[in-house]
C-alpha cells in the first residue's frame, strides 16, 4: 500500500489511528475567545503571538481577502477555519515510533476542522465542526510545493485536503461548501495539548457512564472528572470510548469537552488572572501556523467582536452529513439541512437547534439552569406558570436532524 493510501484511509474500524485532535482546535478557539471579555486578555494574546510559528499565505477562492484592521472590534461577520493535523512528525518521543510516523508524517491529514463564525452584528456565533470522513468535491487547489495547481476531484475524503494542498486546500474546499468567503485560518498539531489544559488547571466534564479506551489508555469512571494534561487529551481523541466509535460521536463528545472548557475560560476567575491568560496564549500560538491575516491587530480584533456574544448564543453545530450509500465508513453531505445552515451563515442569521446533542452526549441532569429568565417574546401565563419559551423570529431554526449545543448547555459524556 501507497503512502497516499495509507494517509487517507480513516473508516470507522481503523483501529491504528488515533482519534484526532480537537483539543488543538478546540484550545485555538478558546484562545480567541478567551480575549473576548476582557481587554487585558486581549493585550496578552496580542504580545505572545510572537511565539507563534511562522504564517503561511493564505490562498482562497478571492484571492488574498484579508481585510486590512486596526485594533478595535472587527467590522462585519468574521470567519476563522481551525485545522487540526494528524502528523507525527516533530510530536515528540511518543509519536516516533514506525506504527505512528507510517500512520501519519508531513503535513498530515485535517482529521479536526472547525469554522468560526462571527455575526455581521457580533451578537452570535457558530462553531462548525466538519466531519473528517466527508465525502465530496475538491476544488483546484494550490501545489504544497508552491509550484502548480493540484486539479480538482468530483468525490475525496473531506480530510485529505491538508496534505492535497495545505491549509489553502481546506480552506477552498470549506468556502465551497459554505458559500462563505474565509480570510483567517490555523493549523494545529499535537504538541502543546497537554499544556493547555493544565494552564487552566483542568477542564471538569460530566460523564454519564464509564469512558474506557484501550486505543488510548482512558479508563474514566461516570461522574464529574477533572482531566488535565495528557488525560485530557486521550478524552477529546477518543473514538473507541464513546457511542458507536465512529468519528461523528468523537465529535460530539468534542463539544461537551469544549462547551466546559468555554464556561470556565470565561469565567471570572480565568479571565482576572493575568498569568493564567499568557499560559493559555503561550501554549496555544507555541504550537500553532497561523495565516499571514492574523497578525496582532486581526487576533485581537476578532477576539472584541466577541467580546457580547453570550454563551447561549456560541453555538456548536456538526455539519449535517448522512451517510454514504456506497460506503458505510464515509458520510456525504446532507444536502437539504446544509442548505438551511449555510443560508444562515451567509446572511448572518442566528442559529437555534431543534435536534438532539450527538450520539456521544446527553443532558445533565443534575445541572443548575444557566437562565430561568422568561424570554421578553415569550408571553407570561396568568396562572403563575411558565410558558415554553419560543424561538426569536430572527433566529434560524436548523432541522431535527442536525446535532449540537450551545455553550451555556451543560451535557455529560456517554460511554459506549
Amino acid at each position: 500500500m501507497s503512502a497516499e493510501d495509507r494517509q487517507v484511509r480513516h473508516g470507522r474500524l481503523h483501529a491504528r489511528r488515533p482519534a484526532g485532535v480537537i483539543l488543538r482546535t478546540a484550545l485555538a478557539i478558546v484562545a480567541v475567545l478567551a480575549v473576548s471579555s476582557t481587554s487585558v486578555a486581549a493585550i496578552a494574546v496580542a504580545q505572545t503571538l510572537g511565539r507563534a510559528q511562522p504564517g503561511i499565505q493564505l490562498q482562497t477562492a478571492n484571492g488574498d481577502n484579508a481585510p486590512s484592521v486596526a485594533i478595535g472590534a472587527a467590522e462585519g461577520s468574521v470567519n476563522l477555519l481551525l485545522v487540526g493535523t494528524d502528523t507525527r512528525t516533530d510530536q515528540g518521543a511518543g509519536f516516533e515510533d514506525a506504527a505512528n510516523q507510517d500512520a501519519s508524517s508531513g503535513a498530515g491529514n485535517n482529521d479536526v476542522t472547525i469554522l468560526l463564525h462571527i455575526s455581521a452584528d457580533h451578537k452570535s456565533a457558530a462553531v462548525i465542526s466538519f466531519p473528517r470522513d466527508l465525502m465530496g468535491p475538491v476544488p483546484d487547489c494550490p501545489s504544497p510545493t508552491g509550484d502548480g495547481t493540484v486539479s480538482a476531484s468530483d468525490f475525496e475524503i473531506f480530510n485529505s485536503t491538508l496534505s492535497r494542498g495545505g491549509i489553502s486546500c481546506t480552506v477552498l474546499t470549506v468556502e465551497a461548501l459554505t458559500g462563505l468567503t474565509i480570510p483567517y485560518a490555523a493549523e494545529i498539531s499535537f504538541s502543546g495539548v497537554s499544556a493547555m489544559s493544565t494552564a487552566v488547571g483542568g477542564v471538569t466534564v460530566c460523564l454519564a457512564s464509564p469512558v474506557v479506551d484501550s486505543f488510548t489508555g482512558l479508563d474514566l469512571e461516570a461522574g464529574n472528572q477533572n482531566l488535565v494534561g495528557d488525560e485530557a487529551l486521550a478524552f477529546v481523541r477518543t473514538r473507541h470510548g464513546v457511542a458507536d466509535g465512529s468519528d461523528l460521536g468523537r465529535i460530539s463528545n468534542q463539544q461537551v469537552f469544549l462547551s466546559a472548557l468555554m464556561r470556565k475560560v470565561t469565567s471570572a476567575g480565568v479571565l482576572a488572572n493575568p498569568v493564567t491568560l499568557y499560559q493559555l496564549a503561550n501554549a496555544a500560538l507555541a504550537n500553532m501556523k497561523l495565516s499571514t491575516s492574523l497578525n496582532a491587530n486581526s487576533m485581537v480584533s476578532i477576539a472584541l467582536a466577541l467580546k457580547d456574544v453570550d454563551l447561549s448564543k456560541l453555538v456548536f453545530v456538526q455539519y449535517p452529513v448522512v451517510a454514504d450509500p456506497d460506503d458505510s465508513n464515509r458520510v456525504v453531505a446532507d444536502e437539504t439541512a446544509a442548505g438551511v445552515l449555510n443560508t444562515a451563515l451567509v446572511n448572518n442569521q442566528p442559529i437555534s437547534l431543534t435536534g438532539g446533542t450527538g450520539e456521544a452526549a446527553t443532558t445533565d441532569p443534575n445541572a443548575a439552569p444557566t437562565d430561568t429568565a422568561i424570554p421578553s417574546d415569550t408571553a407570561t401565563p396568568t396562572d403563575g406558570s411558565t410558558a415554553a419559551p419560543t424561538t426569536p423570529a430572527t433566529d434560524v431554526a436548523l432541522p431535527s436532524n442536525v446535532t449540537g449545543q450551545t455553550a451555556a448547555d451543560q451535557t455529560c459524556t456517554v460511554g459506549n
